[in-house]
C-alpha cells in the first residue's frame, strides 16, 4: 500500500459524505476556478463569478453551497432570494472587494454630485447599492460609452481596469479609485515577457474576468506586453480554446487554481501560469471539510437585506443589459498579429 493510499481512501470517504448531505438538503455546489483542485471535482459546477452567479440564479435547489469568496455569495443571495446561500468559509473575503465600503463610496460621491458611479463586479453589496452601473472587464467600456459624454464617472474599485477603459473610451471626466487585487502583484509585464521568451510558441490567455488579470488587461492596452497571440477570454472561452487552436502549448493570465481545470481537459497540452505565485489565499480557505460542515450545519448563511438588495440588483441588471457582460472572443480579442 503506498503512502497516498490512506490519504485518498479518507478523500474519497469524505467526498462521499458531502454528496449524501448535499442529496439530503436539496443543495448544489458551486466551485470558482480558483478553488483547491478537490473542492474543483466535488463541486456540480465550476466557473467564474459571472456563470456562477448565473447558474445560482436558475437552480431548483433549496440549497447553494458557494465554494468561493464573500461578494460572489452575496450576488448570488440577492439573485436567489428564496435560496439559503452558504459560504463554508467566512474567511473568504476579497482583498479589491475590501478596497472601498459604502461609506467610503458615499463619500466619494458627495466630492462629485451628479458623477455617476459604476462599479466592478468584485464590491460588496453594499457598495452595488451605491452603484448606478456594475459592470465585468469583458463590458466596462461598453458600459462607460453608454453613459453622455458630459457625465463625470466615478469608477470603482479597481485601478487598472479604470486605467484602461479611460484609455480605450478617451474620456477625461473618468475618476478612478485607487484599488487592488493582492494577487496581481504575481502577474506583470515583466514577469510576462519572461514566460513568452521561455515559451515562444506558446499563446498568450488572459482572462479579464478577475481582479489579478486587469493589470495584464491595462498593460495589453498600454503597448507594455506584445499583443500578438494573446487572446482576452471569458473562463468557457479559455477552456475552450485549447481545443480549437493548434498550439499545444499555452501561458495563462489568471489565479493559477484554473490550471487544475485546463490540465484535467487537455492532459496532451501544456499549461504554464503567468507567475506560478498568483494564487489567492482566500479562494484556497475553502477545504473539503468546511464543505461538509456547511451541509451539516447549515452554515455559513449569506444574505443581504432587502433594501440594499433592491438596489444592488438594479445596478447588477444594468450591467447584464449592456453587453450581456461576456468578453470578446478570441477572434475579436486582442490579437493584430493573426
Amino acid at each position: 500500500m503506498s503512502i497516498d493510499q490512506p490519504e485518498a481512501t479518507a478523500t474519497a470517504a469524505l467526498v462521499e459524505e458531502i454528496r449524501t448531505l448535499a442529496g439530503r438538503r436539496r443543495a448544489v455546489i458551486l466551485a470558482h476556478n480558483y478553488e483547491r483542485p478537490e473542492v474543483q471535482d466535488l463541486a456540480d459546477y465550476v466557473g467564474d463569478s459571472l456563470g456562477l452567479s448565473r447558474e445560482a440564479a436558475r437552480t431548483d435547489a433549496d440549497v447553494i453551497v458557494f465554494c468561493g469568496v464573500h461578494f460572489m455569495a452575496e450576488t448570488a443571495a440577492i439573485l436567489s432570494p428564496s435560496k439559503v446561500v452558504l459560504l463554508p468559509d467566512l474567511a473568504a473575503g476579497c482583498s479589491l472587494a475590501a478596497t472601498i465600503n459604502a461609506e467610503q463610496l458615499r463619500a466619494w460621491k458627495a466630492e462629485h454630485p451628479g458623477a455617476v458611479v459604476v462599479s466592478y463586479v468584485n464590491t460588496t453589496a453594499e457598495v452595488k447599492a451605491e452603484t448606478d452601473y456594475c459592470c465585468t472587464s469583458g463590458n466596462a467600456v461598453e458600459v462607460v460609452n453608454a453613459i453622455p459624454a458630459d457625465r463625470e464617472i466615478l469608477f470603482l474599485p479597481d485601478m487598472f481596469l479604470g486605467a484602461h477603459v479611460r484609455r480605450i473610451t478617451g474620456r477625461t471626466n473618468i475618476h478612478v479609485w485607487m484599488g487592488e487585487c493582492h494577487v496581481h502583484a504575481g502577474i506583470d509585464p515583466e514577469n510576462i515577457r519572461l514566460q513568452r521568451s521561455l515559451h515562444p510558441d506558446a499563446e498568450f490567455l488572459i482572462h479579464p474576468e478577475c481582479g489579478c488579470a486587469t493589470s495584464v488587461v491595462e498593460a495589453v492596452s498600454a503597448g507594455d506586453v506584445d499583443p500578438r497571440g494573446v487572446h482576452i477570454l471569458s473562463t468557457e472561452g479559455m477552456i475552450k480554446r485549447p481545443g480549437e487552436s493548434a498550439a499545444d502549448t499555452f501561458i495563462v493570465a489568471t489565479e493559477v487554481g484554473i490550471l487544475h481545470r485546463l490540465q484535467r481537459a487537455y492532459p496532451g497540452k501544456h499549461f504554464f501560469a503567468a507567475n506560478e505565485r498568483a494564487s489567492c489565499a482566500y479562494m484556497k480557505v475553502t477545504t473539503l471539510p468546511k464543505v461538509r460542515d456547511a451541509l451539516l450545519h447549515l452554515q455559513h448563511h449569506i444574505t443581504v437585506p432587502r433594501d440594499i438588495a433592491d438596489r444592488a440588483r438594479l445596478a447588477i441588471e444594468r450591467m447584464v443589459s449592456i453587453g450581456g457582460g461576456t468578453p470578446a472572443p478570441a477572434s475579436e480579442g486582442v490579437d493584430p498579429g493573426e
